[in-house]
């Protein structure tokens, strides 16, 4: 079976190297709360995490809430999502946790325990090594890793899935999603292992941390954490490639590739071998979504010298430029696009002036 897979894969050479030369990023990963406003307080106070957008969508009973440390279009963020009535969710076995870095896990453990944070592994070295971590639990007990590292871009570093077998999660985040395995870890001692993958350096960008327990090949997922979602130049490729990749190791399409109604960015959806869920979101509808081609999530609030509607739109629509650049110029280009949304909104506020049609 495995040899007929294989056979069906060498035509397509050509398009399994598309991951490789995909410009792709982790988005954001996506999970159930019981209380929004509860989760919001304790992120940006305890973990000191910017509440970037928020939206209530009251026809289909939810809402949900995009929390980081940078900007989206830069940064790994978390989306929030309540669900009317629903106060609690099963996390399950399989998820394991998320990763903070900070320069000082002590003060940090310090800080959210003030707050109420429920601290299951007070700070110190980790067994065997030097560096000082930290477990805390959130109030719907989501685990979060503290990691005492130097300041870097991305603070929120990591996400860990527990698999049933890591060789063939390896291959198949590299086949499927062009990801490199940027460290392997076995512990046998304590009878688990361990990959970091990912699409950068790892104290640099965040990265996923598969987990394998000797003798463990199943775990159940709950109904809490959804998924992650990761950026592509093209989802109709990118699902192609996937298809293929689920006939030789496993796991299947949820959701072809194709726009979402209502907004129409370009999506599509599968399952890992794990059953742990990814989707892929077109770069640029991406990019559309979060800077006013469509309807923002979060109100805009004018300063107090705004005079007219048409000129604070003015000033997003010269600022939605910096912001397209900062996509593809980088994270630096990108910081830029914010200072540009800002002055043009003051310019234009100031001068009266009118955004095109």
């Amino acid at each position: 079976m495995a040899e007929e897979a294989a056979k069906a894969m060498e035509p397509n050479a050509d398009l399994l190297e598309w991951p490789k030369k995909d410009k792709r990023r982790l988005l954001h990963a996506v999970y159930r709360v019981g209380d929004l406003e509860r989760t919001i307080k304790f992120y940006t106070e305890g973990f000191g995490m910017k509440l970037l957008r928020q939206r209530d969508i009251p026809e289909e009973k939810y809402s949900n809430a995009f929390l980081g440390f940078g900007p989206e279009e830069s940064n790994f963020v978390v989306e929030l999502t309540y669900n009317y009535g629903v106060t609690s969710y099963d996390i399950g076995t399989g998820f394991g946790h998320f990763a903070i870095a900070t320069e000082d896990v002590y003060k940090l453990v310090e800080k959210l325990r003030a707050i109420g944070g429920n601290i299951t592994r007070e700070p110190g070295p980790v067994k065997g090594g030097a560096s000082i971590i930290a477990f805390v639990k959130d109030p719907d007990g989501y685990t979060f890793e503290l990691i005492q590292r130097r300041p870097t871009p991305e603070p929120l570093c990591q996400v860990m899935l527990r698999v049933g077998d890591l060789d063939r999660s390896i291959k198949f985040y590299e086949k499927a999603l062009g990801m490199k395995l940027l460290r392997k870890i076995d512990r046998p001692e304590h009878k688990y292992t361990l990959a970091m993958i990912g699409y950068d350096d790892e104290y640099k960008t965040i990265v996923l941390e598969l987990t394998y327990n000797y003798g463990v090949t199943e775990y159940t997922k709950g109904n809490a954490y959804a998924q992650v979602a990761i950026g592509t130049d093209d989802v109709y490729k990118s699902g192609e490639v996937v298809n293929l990749v689920t006939q030789e190791l496993g796991g299947k399409i949820t959701r072809q590739p194709g726009p979402v109604p209502g907004i129409n960015t370009k999506i599509t959806s599968f399952l890992d071998p794990d059953g742990w869920k990814t989707v892929l979101v077109d770069n640029e509808d991406f990019l559309k979504e979060l800077h006013g081609f469509l309807p923002p999530l979060v109100p805009f609030q004018p300063c107090a010298n705004d005079h007219a509607g048409n000129s604070v739109q003015a000033g997003l629509w010269v600022g939605v430029t910096g912001l397209t650049c900062g996509l593809w110029g980088g994270r630096l280009i990108g910081r830029l696009g914010w200072l540009t949304c800002e002055l043009a909104s003051w310019f234009v506020s100031w001068t009266g002036m009118e955004a095109p049609p």
